[in-house]
């Protein structure tokens, strides 16, 4: 969405491969040693990730002001 509104650009961009980057080595946690500590830690990283997209990708959409 954010490529697609033309946000898809700096922070954005490394925030994304961040994800990726985050999801894989939570696949790898999984697939190889399984600690659900680890596996955690990745996951709510990645989640964190996401978060931060989707409030990006709000502030152009929802055309957020958010300076006083």
């Amino acid at each position: 969405m954010l490529a697609i509104i033309g946000h898809g650009e700096g922070i954005n961009v490394a925030v994304a491969w961040l994800y990726v980057a985050l999801r894989i080595a939570h696949s790898l946690v999984q697939a190889t040693v399984n600690r659900v500590a680890i596996r955690f830690l990745l996951f709510a990283s990645s989640s964190l990730c996401l978060m931060v997209l989707i409030f990006h990708a709000a502030i152009p959409i929802f055309d957020l002001h958010l300076h006083g």
